[in-house]
């Protein structure tokens, strides 16, 4: 059979190789179009690009290895890509998507955290504390909200950050009774 006067595995070939092209021009350049596929999953760059090389890929391996009728090619390539499109958007994409998580912090967006005292902070000093986050063990100098010594092992609530000193206060969780 042919499409616009070419065989018809010259086309998928031609469309495979397009596409790849297209699917690794995507990945350099992917921030540029990424609020595309935000009203769709349909409409994700990603999932496009890989529908058109999953189809045209099964169209050429099947049109080279078998004497099957070029339709019927078509709809079990057309078939397999919606297929393994699924599987690329639900067990690799989505997961992806949901891992962006930062290891970054600024000292600011720990205020309201938990920490624990492992240096003594003393009336009108400076002591130290370690708050358990994401990022790992953190290590930081603390001084007593309104000048209060704090004791070693207490847990404190980090209540502000003033000049790379964390200002924090005696920290008593509520239980119920």
């Amino acid at each position: 059979m042919e499409l616009f006067g070419f065989p018809i595995v010259h086309v998928y070939l031609t469309v495979l190789i397009l596409a790849g092209m297209a699917t690794l021009l995507y990945v350099f350049f992917s921030d540029v179009a990424e609020g595309i596929g935000e009203t769709s999953p349909f409409l994700d760059p990603a999932i496009m690009l890989s529908f058109v090389t999953f189809t045209a890929a099964v169209g050429y391996i099947l049109e080279l290895t078998t004497d099957w009728n070029n339709m019927l090619i078509l709809i079990i390539a057309v078939v397999v890509a919606i297929i393994l499109d699924f599987l690329l958007y639900f067990f690799v994409l989505l997961p992806l998507r949901s891992a962006e998580v930062s290891l970054a912090y600024t000292d600011e967006s720990l205020t309201g955290q938990v920490g624990r005292v492992i240096v003594p902070i003393p009336t009108d000093g400076f002591g130290e504390i370690v708050i358990e986050t994401v990022n790992g063990i953190l290590s930081k100098r603390a001084a007593g909200y309104e000048n209060e010594a704090i004791d070693y092992d207490k847990e404190v609530l980090i209540i502000e950050v003033k000049e790379g000193t964390f200002i924090v206060k005696a920290y008593e969780p509520f239980r119920f009774k």
